[in-house]
């Protein structure tokens, strides 16, 4: 595997780039930065593959005075790792990344030949978007106001929920960060970058729909068979209503590619398979 660092307009991009053959196979996500895609990487040894970690993640640094996560930016710097590599590439692109994703296929409708937007979570496409976004508030604030475990367990609450937020949801006491194994002790910092206000422009993209239409890239959206009426399964399946079309059902839950190591195993392998057979 070889690594590169590209500057981009406010940034340097870390990007990296393994195996030979084939289309180049790009995966990406946010905020997941490269460490992410290993699993998935290894079902693709036949394949040109490159991940890369987004502006101001990981090994990738940013010097725009900025610290919003926007698709508008991202795409961009995905824009330019794909002119870096030679693209056009096929397009694996998880949760965030997928929202990235859709914003590249739109403004750069020559780069990507097919893109598997996987759980992209967009709230204004569902008909309760304004208590779905009245919940992602919720565990920002409580991030806000107790910190990392109190903030990463009301997102697992929300993020698990099934179907539409209701009084009941609502209802619901801000549940115990030892219940998921985290510290309830409050770190002091408030910069993470799902649980603070940086992403706050991605779960608010909204589909640029006729550009995507006019595009030549084939376009998958797609959802986990485990993730059921849970946020991202709901927004995953209106997303691809929006577009016209039906959300495919990938193997496993909303992290389905990765492997044990962030212990939150999906199933790689079937992933890979179900993968392969979409980009056909």
């Amino acid at each position: 595997m070889e690594t590169h660092v590209l500057e981009t307009d406010g940034a340097a991009i870390t990007y990296d780039v393994s195996g030979s053959g084939g289309r180049p196979l790009m995966m990406i996500g946010q905020p997941m930065d490269a460490s992410g895609f290993v699993a998935l990487r290894a079902q693709f040894p036949d394949r040109t593959v490159i991940t890369y970690d987004p502006r101001g993640i990981g090994r990738s640094t940013r010097s725009d005075g900025r610290t919003d996560n926007t698709p508008e930016i991202q795409a961009a710097d995905v824009h330019a790792v794909i002119e870096a590599v030679g693209g056009p590439v096929d397009l694996f692109a998880s949760s965030g990344g997928a929202v990235t994703a859709l914003e590249l296929v739109a403004a750069y409708p020559d780069d990507v030949v097919t893109l598997v937007a996987h759980e992209p979570p967009i709230i204004d496409v569902l008909p309760d978007a304004a208590a779905a976004r009245r919940a992602r508030d919720g565990f920002m604030n409580a991030y806000q106001a107790k910190g990392q475990g109190a903030g990463m367990a009301a997102f697992m609450q929300m993020s698990s929920w099934q179907g539409e937020y209701t009084d009941e949801y609502f209802a619901l006491p801000l549940p115990d960060p030892a219940q998921f194994g985290m510290p309830s002790e409050d770190d002091g910092k408030r910069d993470d970058p799902l649980l603070g206000t940086a992403s706050l422009a991605i779960t608010d993209y909204y589909p640029r729909v006729q550009a995507l239409a006019a595009a030549p890239t084939r376009v998958v959206i797609a959802v986990g068979e485990e993730t059921g009426d849970a946020f991202t399964g709901r927004t995953a399946v209106h997303t691809a209503r929006l577009l016209g079309q039906e959300a495919v059902v990938f193997p496993s839950h909303h992290g389905g590619f990765l492997g044990g190591e962030f212990g939150y195993a999906g199933k790689p392998e079937e992933f890979a398979v179900k993968l392969r057979e979409v980009l056909g």
